[in-house]
Parts: C-alpha cells; sequence; structure tokens
C-alpha cells in the first residue's frame, strides 16, 4: 500500500521539488478522505473546498497536487478540475514602472523591484541570488527556480543588484506594497507576482517569442508562458489587422 509520506520523501529526494511545494503537497493531500478514493468522494472532496468559499483557482491547485499523488499511488480515479475563469493578470503600468524605477527610495528595494521587473524571476529567485551569481561582463544572472533547476537570464546594464538582499518572502510584500502607496499608486494584486506578469507582457509586446519567453520564466511547459502572456484589449486593438485595414491602405 502506497501512502502519502512515501511520495511526498519522494518527490523531495528524488525529484528534488522545493520546500513550498513539499509544504502545499502537505497541505493539499490531509483534504483526501482514503488512500483510494471513489469517484463520488472526489467529487464531494471538490464540493466541500467550494463550499468553504475557495477560488476556483485555488481548487484546481489543490486537486493538481491531490491528483498527482492518485496517479503515483496507482489509483482508478482522479479528481475533476474546475473551468476557471480566463482573466488577464494583474501588471504594473508603464507610468508606475517609471516611478517603481526612478524615484529616489531605499536603493537596495528599488534594486530588488528593478531586477524583479527586468528579468521576470520569482521572488525566491530573486531573493536567493549571490555575488557569484551575477556576470557584469555578459550582463547576465543565474537563478535557482524551482526543483533547483539553475537558468541564466539576461539583465539590463545601468542598475546596481545590491546582494544579497536581506528579506524574508512576506517582508517583501509589505515592502513593495508600502512602497507603491508612498509613491501615489495602489498597488495591483498579487504585487510581488505582478511584477512576473508586467515582464511577460512587455516582453511580448516588444517582440519578443513565447518560447524565448518560457526560457526566461522557467516555465517547464508552453502552455503556462502563454497564460503569463494574455494581452489585454489595448493590446489587440493596437495590433489589429484585418481585410478592411488592408484594403483602406491600398487606397
Amino acid at each position: 500500500m502506497y501512502t502519502r509520506l512515501e511520495f511526498i520523501r519522494e518527490r523531495q529526494l528524488l525529484f528534488n521539488v522545493s520546500p513550498a511545494t513539499i509544504s502545499w503537497y502537505k497541505h493539499a493531500l490531509k483534504k483526501l478522505p482514503c488512500e483510494s478514493p471513489s469517484p463520488d468522494q472526489l467529487k464531494n472532496l471538490v464540493l466541500r473546498m467550494r463550499e468553504s468559499g475557495m477560488k476556483p483557482t485555488g481548487c484546481n491547485a489543490a486537486i493538481r497536487a491531490i491528483n498527482a499523488y492518485l496517479r503515483w499511488s496507482g489509483s482508478a480515479h482522479v479528481a475533476p478540475l474546475m473551468k476557471e475563469p480566463r482573466s488577464c493578470f494583474p501588471t504594473f503600468t508603464a507610468d508606475q514602472i517609471k516611478l517603481l524605477t526612478q524615484s529616489d527610495y531605499d536603493p537596495q528595494l528599488k534594486s530588488f523591484i528593478t531586477l524583479l521587473l527586468d528579468t521576470g524571476a520569482r521572488v525566491s529567485e530573486a531573493l536567493g541570488v549571490r555575488p557569484g551569481d551575477i556576470d557584469h561582463d555578459a550582463h547576465a544572472l543565474t537563478l535557482r527556480g524551482k526543483g533547483s533547476k539553475d537558468r541564466t537570464v539576461p539583465f539590463t546594464p545601468g542598475y546596481d543588484i545590491l546582494v544579497p538582499f536581506p528579506w524574508k518572502r512576506c517582508w517583501v510584500l509589505r515592502l513593495i506594497k508600502a512602497q507603491c502607496r508612498a509613491l501615489g499608486f495602489e498597488p495591483p494584486r498579487r504585487t510581488c507576482h505582478a511584477c512576473r506578469h508586467t515582464f511577460a507582457i512587455f516582453y511580448i509586446r516588444m517582440g519578443g517569442g513565447v518560447f524565448h519567453l518560457q526560457r526566461a520564466l522557467g516555465h517547464s511547459t508552453l502552455e503556462m508562458s502563454r497564460r503569463y502572456a494574455n494581452l489585454g484589449a489595448a493590446d489587440l486593438i493596437a495590433a489589429h489587422r484585418s481585410p478592411l485595414t488592408s484594403t483602406r491602405q491600398l487606397t
């Protein structure tokens, strides 16, 4: 009989997943009623999550962790994923980016925010950067991603990366939100991750390809990069092309 502890141990030691992922597995697997749940039990599990107030995206995150275990253990059934609303990810505007990267405030916090916007790094990756990870000659930075997968990304010359950053993840969120308000604007939802989404949107707007974006963001699948690069209505209007556009240009 397979157990949840064996699954977590294997993911930790053989697949080298991050401590945050291990913590999420443990949290999600507590919701399982038994080791080999029936379809009705799995459906009720999802219903209970929704009744507790969880949003579809949160439910699906838990369901994916649960289903990873069920497939690993050879279960005959998996939990159904919910349909998620497809909304644009929160991002910073061009004016807000200018304020964050050109205003005069704490140099180390400014360096951290600039790094997030310039490279699309995850907060945990940026916090882990050390002096030896920075190649100033090549303007390249080594990031340690999920599952200890290193990747090298370019950064824009002209600003100092003042590492190591002396904060915990929860502190960074408070600091960035407070700085946004000090600069006169309300921070977007999921403030830290909004830096990553902002990088992706501007990358595509400026002509970058989604395959290169996948590499820059450290995504294991192209689908996730496509979601990050979900352009808004203003982008679609600006890029609009149709037969009418072509015929009018010819007249």
